[in-house]
């Protein structure tokens, strides 16, 4: 299941980016006591009760203030909400309740999400000062004082956030549904892959890179299952992103790849694999997903009996680090290939949600051991004692040893290389956890 989304909400100079630095356990966000600093959404991942999240700190809401960059900075805090499971509403003790916070309250609850009410800057440790009694006005609840600089009641507040969270054993509401994010730079011909999969025009395609700035979800159903395509704005460097309107395209588009099942990522076949696609692939595979490396516009390309082997080769050294992704050549304008997609994407999905019994994972170790010797270091040698597999979404492996400090990333490799030797994990990464005897899990 897709991690919660938690957004921190309220108007400027309240801390916001104080809390968000303080959840996330590291300084993301410039803190200044400046309203306006934080324009655009960041986000981080966090963990609280063994359940990880993620938060997005936005920029201040004013509601009736029409400055240009102030609107934006609305519309950033809007898409938040939209997108978030769990509302955290920050106020200032300091200020006391104002028609901002009055008419933002309003707001969120129009937005029908679960919200927690903060108050920041109870940086008194003890009981709260009286003047907190003066939030309960906002009809939002019982108010939580924390101070975001000290971190005093945020172990409270994060206990209130957690109630709200969607069950983890809460299936989504088609369990035969795959979701689909197809990613890539900008003009790769995303939009025209959707579109021709849905056989209509859903989304608009033109030459112009950034058409497309929000995540559009088009379901499909066909012979191959259930499918969720989300067309996302195109990722390209930060340098290159100066449009206010695209940086929140790109955060949706990364979002997008947190709660899908399986990423195609577009390569255009005129260009080759480029530093920006390295990029955009390495946001699908660190996430763990499964993966399809589709390379569109084959139908420009001037082709002899190699010419498919040479580019799977000058694909597979640019994106040498996902060597398990399958590699595809399509067409998304003339339909070639693109049959072939789906049941490249059920394959993956289904390699990404494997298990693999206990007993035969540690068969093929006994015999990657007995092939090549665990290394050594100043006589003392690494034994693994055995294998297994603690999760899926990716395929998860813990090894328990006597020394972690032996277990060299180039062992690691090679264990996993056997793995998928023998049960294949086609188009998904694998991750290998090290556990000394002894350490607490």
């Amino acid at each position: 299941m897709a991690k919660p989304i938690v957004a921190i909400v309220g108007r400027p100079n309240v801390g916001k980016s104080q809390l968000f630095n303080r959840l996330a356990g590291k300084r993301l966000s410039i803190v200044e006591d400046t309203p306006g600093v934080t324009r655009d959404r960041l986000y981080a991942e966090s963990e609280w009760r063994g359940r990880p999240f993620t938060v997005i700190d936005t920029g201040g809401i004013e509601p009736t203030n029409d400055n240009e960059i102030l609107k934006f900075m609305r519309q950033q805090a809007e898409a938040a909400i939209h997108h978030a499971d769990v509302i955290v509403f920050l106020a200032d003790l300091r200020t006391g309740v104002t028609a901002s916070d009055e008419e933002v309250a309003s707001m969120l609850q129009r937005a029908g999400k679960p919200i927690v009410l903060a108050v920041n800057k109870c940086d008194t440790p003890g009981a709260p000062s009286p003047d907190i009694f003066e939030f309960y006005n906002l009809g939002l609840g019982d108010p939580y004082g924390i101070s975001a600089l000290h971190g005093y009641g945020t172990g409270d507040l994060l206990d209130a956030v957690y109630e709200h969270f969607p069950a983890e054993d809460e299936a989504p509401e088609d369990d035969d549904t795959i979701r689909v994010a197809i990613i890539g730079k900008p003009n790769v011909g995303k939009s025209s892959l959707v579109n021709r999969v849905v056989g209509e025009e859903r989304v608009i395609v033109s030459d112009m890179a950034g058409t497309t700035r929000d995540s559009v979800d088009t379901p499909v159903e066909n012979q191959y299952g259930k499918f969720v395509f989300v067309d996302t704005a195109g990722i390209r460097k930060k340098s290159k992103v100066d449009e206010r309107i695209e940086k929140f395209s790109v955060m949706r588009s990364l979002l997008a790849v947190e709660r899908a099942d399986v990423c195609v990522i577009m390569i255009d076949a005129t260009e080759g694999v480029t530093e920006q696609d390295t990029k955009v692939a390495g946001e699908a595979h660190n996430a763990g997903k499964a993966c399809i490396i589709v390379v569109n516009k084959w139908d420009l390309v001037e082709k002899d009996g190699k010419t498919m082997k040479e580019y799977t080769t000058r694909v597979r050294e640019g994106l040498a680090y996902m060597p398990y992704a399958p590699v595809l050549f399509i067409s998304a304008m003339t339909g070639q290939r693109v049959e072939k997609l789906f049941e490249t994407i059920q394959d993956v999905y289904d390699q990404n949600h494997k298990r693999i019994p206990t007993g035969q994972l540690n068969s093929i170790l006994a015999e990657a051991t007995a092939r090549v010797q665990p290394p050594t270091d100043k006589g003392r040698r690494l034994k693994i004692y055995y294998m297994t597999q603690a999760g899926v979404c990716p395929p998860t492996f813990v090894c328990f040893c006597n020394d972690a400090r032996l277990f060299h990333f180039s062992y690691q490799r090679y264990l996993e290389n056997q793995i998928r030797e023998v049960f294949g994990l086609t188009g998904t990464p694998v991750r290998m956890v090290v556990r000394q005897r002894g350490e607490k899990d």
